[in-house]
């Protein structure tokens, strides 16, 4: 008998470490927002020589990535976190030196990620499609990577505030360069479609623009383990 009681009060204990724990977490994590300690990397794609894609309404990718990036950063920064952007103009991050200038560029955004080592780098694209009726915004993560599978999971939901009836879900992929190089959490935020007429109209639309950002901040702040 005292045996039984001496494993129930085991169990108690360690189910009331496990609780403690669990506050703790959300706790440190608010902290960390709330004492400027969260550090995010934005990463606007693509840039100067490097348009991305054309829009259906000639809309360059890299300027609409920027416009966004800025947007999440200046929402960001007003809630106390700290923001690394990789670019804050129409640039390139590649090196004057042999080689593709694209691939330079790519190989120097994961050197600013990884020397500065943020809680969340989020890249932030746009999408295209050989179809024009295809559209909606989507998360993607690497695939071997836990951490960047919840932060495109929350992200992902968030979004849906944008946009309700986007039924798309995050998706793991082990072929981009910057979700397989970068060592903290990354995800690529692909906002919507650019070959789709209605949601490229919206997407260089300034208020369609900040609300795809204040998703972004709820996802981010989602990840960090923010209450809202």
């Amino acid at each position: 008998m005292r045996k039984k009681v001496e494993l129930v009060m085991l169990i108690l204990l360690l189910a009331g470490l496990l609780t403690v724990s669990k506050s703790l977490e959300k706790y440190v994590s608010s902290e960390k927002v709330t004492k400027g300690k969260l550090t995010v990397v934005i990463d606007a794609g693509h840039g100067e020589q490097d348009p991305g894609k054309i829009g259906i309404n000639d809309a360059l990718e890299k300027d609409v990535n920027l416009q966004i990036a800025k947007k999440i950063k200046n929402i960001l920064e007003k809630k106390n976190i700290k923001v690394v952007m990789t670019r804050e103009d129409d640039t390139s991050l590649a090196r004057n030196g042999e080689g593709s200038k694209k691939v330079q560029d790519m190989k120097a955004r994961v050197e600013l990620i990884n020397k500065t080592k943020p809680d969340l780098a989020v890249s932030i694209h746009q999408n295209s499609y050989h179809e024009e009726s295809v559209s909606g915004a989507q998360v993607f993560y690497f695939m071997h990577s836990t951490e960047g599978e919840r932060a495109a999971g929350i992200m992902q939901k968030a979004l849906l505030a944008v946009d309700p009836d986007n039924h798309r879900q995050e998706k793991a992929d082990d072929g981009y360069y910057l979700l397989r190089r970068t060592e903290v959490p990354t995800i690529i935020v692909e906002c919507g479609f650019l070959s789709n007429r209605e949601e490229a109209d919206k997407l260089v639309d300034k208020e369609y623009q900040k609300k795809i950002a204040e998703a972004v901040v709820q996802g981010i702040e989602g990840f960090a383990g923010v209450k809202k």
